[in-house]
């Protein structure tokens, strides 16, 4: 990464609870790769202000021909088929002569509900991250398969080369693959226990009467259930595997941060001094 922050530029400037506020390269790529789904902006038409958002599956990364270039920004990489609106409206925006189509990204994790003395003090703890950019459609061939083994093993790692490869021609021709480019970015991040306003805090009768606390969350993976055509007898070593640190991990990261102390919020002008 060339950068390790993203720089503030306005369009990408966090104006709501700024402590909590992050442009940190490396904490957003990690909240867009650990999130399944990512949810994609875009205005099919200008004439007609009406946004569209597309749930996608992606992945942040480094394609190593760009690597050996020197061009050390990594791109979010995002998996979609051949005859979608989202690649027809990329590939004509290049062709206008345009950097690309203009893309919102945006990743969330849920890691706790925070239940506090008063509703309108309830928060989650969560982790989230915004990518703005340019999309183009990735046509060099190499970086097309690099970018469709990237976000498959983020799904499960190691996934790709334990299945059938490479990809036949029908496959290539049917997947598209669009490149982000990255103009700006920030995140959010909330953890630890509940915070609650000095005035209800001086109510005896309120922290009496009131449970507060964390109810941490996290998504936990199942058993795996083998399909109707398997014939492999034992669950891969890749998968066991997956599974169960996943689960670990998740969990871990959810109870670690329902246990961290309120994030700290910046002085207001008035009581700095």
């Amino acid at each position: 990464m060339s950068e390790t922050v993203y720089a503030k530029q306005g369009f990408n400037d966090v104006n709501r609870y700024k402590h909590q506020a992050t442009y940190d390269v490396e904490t957003i790529h990690a909240i867009v790769n650990n999130t399944p789904v990512l949810h994609v902006s875009f205005v099919p038409d200008p004439a007609i202000p009406a946004p569209v958002v597309l749930p996608m599956i992606g992945q942040l990364g480094l394609y190593p021909g760009d690597e050996s270039k020197g061009e050390l920004d990594w791109k979010c990489y995002l998996h979609g088929y051949v005859s979608s609106r989202l690649m027809k409206l990329a590939d004509d925006a290049v062709k206008r002569g345009e950097e690309g189509l203009p893309l919102c990204v945006a990743a969330t994790k849920v890691d706790g509900f925070v239940l506090t003395l008063t509703p309108n003090s309830h928060n989650y703890n969560y982790r989230s991250a915004v990518l703005h950019g340019f999309g183009t459609v990735v046509e060099d061939v190499e970086e097309k398969i690099w970018a469709m083994k990237l976000i498959t093993n983020s799904v499960v790692p190691n996934r790709y080369d334990n299945t059938r490869v490479p990809p036949d021609g029908a496959e290539m021709q049917s997947t598209r693959i669009l490149k982000l480019k990255i103009s700006g970015a920030s995140g959010k991040v909330r953890e630890g226990v509940p915070e609650d306003e000095r005035k209800d805090m001086k109510r005896e009768d309120v922290l009496d009467s009131v449970w507060t606390g964390v109810i941490p969350v996290y998504e936990k993976l199942g058993e795996p259930q083998a399909g109707p055509y398997n014939r492999v007898k034992e669950i891969p070593e890749h998968v066991r595997r997956f599974v169960d640190e996943e689960n670990e991990k998740r969990e871990q990261y959810a109870f670690n941060a329902a246990g961290k102390p309120a994030p700290l919020k910046r002085p207001k002008k008035n009581d700095e001094n």
